[in-house]
């Protein structure tokens, strides 16, 4: 029963994930502007980008929460990335001028349930859940395939259905997948 709830919901996202095409709807974008102190981005000589005060001041500002995925500093540009389930936010800052552009997707619940299952842009909680509920399911397949040695009015049929199972499984690999 510890394991139920998130066996149930990697079932239904795996159904979701192999109808994505269908069940995904429009993405959400939004385009932010605004601009940051000159100081962060062209920094004297000797120091470095104010990374921080950056990325919290377009967290701030525009109210995201998803990690932060990529920060790269060029001679003109400065751009950063945020990555979340089902989210994500690019921005772009002219490093003369302090100017920023934001573009912001949201991609629905299907789109956040997917990543959760994939364990994309989740971190490393959610990754912790992921493997605590992979041990829990081989747990409970190892137990019902001990089970069945003892229940020997079941043993012949049941290990011939387990037979039949994975027979079928490499065979449609091997002839319609590969």
């Amino acid at each position: 029963m510890v394991s139920f709830s998130i066996l149930l919901f990697f079932a239904v996202t795996g159904i979701t994930l192999n109808h994505q095409s269908a069940l995904n709807g429009e993405p959400k974008a939004s385009r932010f502007t605004g601009s940051l102190n000159l100081a962060w981005v062209n920094p004297p000589a000797g120091r470095d980008v104010a990374r921080l005060e950056i990325i919290e001041a377009l967290r701030n500002a525009h109210g995201i929460k998803a990690a932060v995925k990529d920060f790269r500093v060029d001679e003109n540009e400065i751009s950063v990335t945020f990555k979340g389930p089902g989210y994500a936010a690019d921005g772009f800052i002219d490093r003369k001028k302090g100017t920023y552009d934001v573009t912001e997707s949201r991609l629905g619940i299907v789109a956040i349930i997917n990543d959760l299952h994939k364990g994309r842009d989740t971190g490393s909680a959610w990754s912790s859940i992921i493997d605590i509920s992979a041990a829990l399911m081989v747990l409970i397949s190892l137990t019902g395939l001990t089970l069945i040695f003892f229940l020997q009015k079941r043993l012949t049929t049941g290990l011939v259905t387990l037979a039949i199972g994975t027979a079928v499984c490499i065979a449609v690999y091997t002839i319609l997948v590969s």
